[in-house]
């Protein structure tokens, strides 16, 4: 019989595995894990599942898309890497796994392999294309240096210039070209030569070394901020067979420091021999054109012998004489024809005098005054006299002459009627009677029929 406090826990699978999980991730945070590696997928969805391994033993891994875009470079099988991962199971099928949070190259070939990733990358992006390249100016005003103020490469390339054109100025951005800090100041010194705008050129340099100790001119924000740079830049970076990203981004690249100083620097020998060429050429001109210009001045001295001008002036004088006489000639014969002009005109003004006709017009006028007076006075006396006739019937039909001779005219005062009858009106009215002179008003007493 079984004894009651043997108590048996049991676990189901995916319990078991679950718990598992939670103790494996209580146990390990975040761990770093070293190895090769093998068996790499990579699926559609963007994943990479791969394994670990070394000499003794191996791990499953997971790298899921979020985290995997973020990577520099593309895993491969055999290759070794470092990993930033968590201790995890996956509960399906109780595997133990790694769920890789970073992944990074270990040794040379690790940073070869960045390097090719990001060379194709920018060189798919058109950075490196041949189209976005500036012309290097053939005698810059003054010349910029990015590099370490303390190298052997500032020094040569500081000889090569004084060499080759000492009166060009330069003009130096000391940097760090190597550490972790290095690509940080040569973006900033690149960014600030440009907003300065003092130099025609930009020289990216320094001495040689591993790819390590170069690895600052193949970091991304250094090929695109010297992409970006409105200023041309060669780079002179290590020796003839190293080449950086910062190479194939820049304008013109150099294979040493002291070349990149040759490539921005006109050759001051050359120069001055151009100038005497051209001093030669000048002198030659010079002198042909003197020799011209004497050739025409004898010419011109022979002609001058030849027609002195007191012979032109006396020429021109005679004629000056022979135009004055045919001038006034012109002018004569011109006056004479006006005169007669003058005088035919007086005639014919002297025929038509006004005169003879205003002293007619002033008899005719003084004649017409005199009729017209006649005839007003005539007129006058005609209308007073019709005015009088006019006056006498007037007098003899008028209604005050009847009434001078005793008769009335008789109103009614309200509304002015006049009464042609004793009905016309009745007692207590009122009533208006016109006499030749004056009116009289009274009061109706009676009314009756005569």
């Amino acid at each position: 019989m079984n004894n009651p406090s043997d108590q048996r826990i049991i676990y189901s699978v995916s319990r078991l595995n679950r718990a598992a999980k939670l103790l494996l991730a209580e146990h390990f945070e975040v761990v770093w894990v070293e190895g090769e590696i093998s068996n790499l997928a990579a699926p559609s969805s963007g994943h990479l599942y791969f394994t670990l391994k070394d000499a003794d033993a191996q791990v499953r891994c997971a790298l899921f898309r979020p985290q995997a875009r973020y990577l520099c470079f593309r895993p491969e099988n055999g290759m070794h890497v470092l990993a930033r991962a968590q201790v995890s199971l996956y509960e399906p099928r109780g595997d133990y796994q790694l769920v890789v949070e970073s992944l990074e190259p270990i040794g040379d070939g690790a940073l070869q392999r960045a390097f090719e990733a990001l060379k194709k990358k920018l060189a798919t992006e058109g950075l490196f294309d041949q189209a976005h390249k500036l012309p290097i100016p053939r005698l810059p005003r003054c010349i910029g240096i990015i590099t370490s103020p303390s190298g052997a490469a500032v020094r040569d390339i500081l000889s090569v210039l004084k060499r080759r054109f000492a009166a060009i100025p330069v003009l130096i951005f000391p940097v760090p070209v190597q550490g972790g800090e290095a690509k940080f100041e040569i973006v900033k010194a690149m960014q600030t030569a440009e907003r300065q705008g003092l130099c025609d050129v930009l020289i990216l340099a320094r001495g040689g070394g591993s790819l390590e100790d170069l690895w600052a001119f193949n970091e991304e924000m250094v090929a695109r901020a010297v992409y970006a740079c409105g200023i041309p830049i060669v780079s002179g970076i290590g020796h003839e067979i190293d080449f950086t990203i910062a190479d194939f981004v820049a304008d013109l690249r150099a294979p040493t420091p002291s070349a990149a100083a040759e490539a921005v620097s006109p050759d001051g020998a050359a120069w001055l021999a151009r100038l005497q060429r051209l001093e030669a050429r000048l002198q030659q001109r010079v002198v042909a054109k003197l020799s011209q210009q004497r050739a025409t001045l004898n010419l011109c001295e022979k002609r001058l012998l030849r027609q002195h001008p007191a012979k032109r002036i006396q020429g021109q004088a005679q004629r000056l004489d022979e135009m004055e006489l045919r001038l006034r000639r012109v002018m004569l014969n011109r006056m004479r024809q006006q005169r007669q002009r003058l005088e035919h005109g007086s005639a014919g003004l002297r025929q038509f005098n006004p005169r003879r006709q205003l002293d007619v017009l002033h008899q005719h006028l003084a004649h017409l005054a005199q009729r017209c007076q006649a005839a007003t006075v005539s007129g006058l006396a005609m209308r007073q006299q019709a005015l009088a006739r006019l006056s006498h019937a007037l007098q003899t039909i008028s209604p005050l002459a009847t009434l001078s001779r005793g008769y009335a005219i008789a109103f009614r005062q309200q509304d002015h009627h006049v009464l042609r009858s004793y009905r016309d009106i009745g007692p207590g009215e009122r009533m208006e009677t016109r006499l030749g002179t004056g009116i009289i008003i009274s009061t109706v007493e009676e009314t009756r029929d005569a």
